[in-house]
């Protein structure tokens, strides 16, 4: 129901756009957010948008990098990549028509897109 995409290996500076594809039914309704695991941590919030795009949650260490946006897919727009930005990269529909830091309150979750940003 959910597919992450658009993720690579760049250099440090470079920029992302991730896409979430879900089918209307599954998120139209429903708040959307990216989250991160790299190797050895644990996952991550990185980003969250409303069911109408209207209110938008960011994480500390992305907050001026990196723009969540939405239209009939959620995009995650990544600029300035660092080395500690490499890490898969989920979305993720949230169980209310806002998004939220805590994991659990999403209900779906897609298969992640690897990022890995070089030095």
């Amino acid at each position: 129901q959910l597919q992450a995409s658009g993720g690579g290996p760049v250099q440090t500076g470079a920029s992302l756009r991730l896409s979430c594809t879900a089918s209307k039914r599954t998120a139209s309704n429903n708040g959307v957010g990216w989250f991160r695991q790299a190797p050895g941590k644990e996952r991550e919030f990185v980003a969250s948008i409303s069911w109408n795009g209207g209110a938008t949650y960011y994480a500390e260490s992305v907050k001026g990098r990196f723009i969540i946006s939405r239209d009939n897919k959620v995009y995650l727009q990544m600029n300035s990549l660092k080395p500690e930005d490499t890490a898969v990269y989920y979305c993720a529909v949230s169980r209310s028509a806002y998004g939220s830091s805590q994991a659990g309150q999403y209900q779906y979750w897609g298969q992640g897109t690897q990022v890995t940003v070089s030095s």
